[in-house]
């Protein structure tokens, strides 16, 4: 990333890591073979929505990131929002990381996590049973 980006720009291509989507890369032994003037696949990431709000939400976080989305298109049951270009899924790529990164941080770090795991309560009988104490009789059993 240049130096002279702003700092809401910085943000924005942090943000685009928690979007879903994926990344097509092209394949450079078809690129340098024989169909290589046939082969016109290129560097692109495709983020998914389920609706046009969710759409306009993407392509304007892809604008504030600096890049230019392209004209989005349905997949399936989907709707797609291709960027075009290798900086986009480099920015994309390295956002993804920093996000699963803070996510594993959080996950194995108990001074950030949120909630606190829930420890596995034992029933008296077990608990007792495993320290050796004697164990009393049940009613039933008396």
């Amino acid at each position: 990333m240049p130096r002279d980006e702003s700092s809401a720009q910085r943000a924005a291509r942090l943000r685009l890591g928690r979007l879903p989507g994926y990344v097509r890369q092209p394949d450079p032994a078809r690129r340098g073979g024989e169909d290589g003037r046939t082969y016109k696949k290129g560097w692109e990431v495709r983020f998914t929505a389920r609706s046009e709000e969710e759409i306009t939400e993407i392509r304007e976080l892809v604008t504030a990131a600096g890049f230019a989305p392209a004209r989005p298109f349905f997949k399936g049951h989907q709707l797609i929002q291709p960027v075009y270009g290798i900086a986009a899924v480099q920015a994309y790529l390295a956002a993804r990381e920093s996000v699963e990164a803070a996510g594993t941080t959080a996950r194995t770090d108990p001074r950030t996590a949120g909630i606190p795991e829930q420890t596995r309560r034992e029933p008296d009988s077990v608990a007792a049973a495993a320290c050796g104490s004697p164990r009393r009789p049940s009613a039933a059993a008396r």
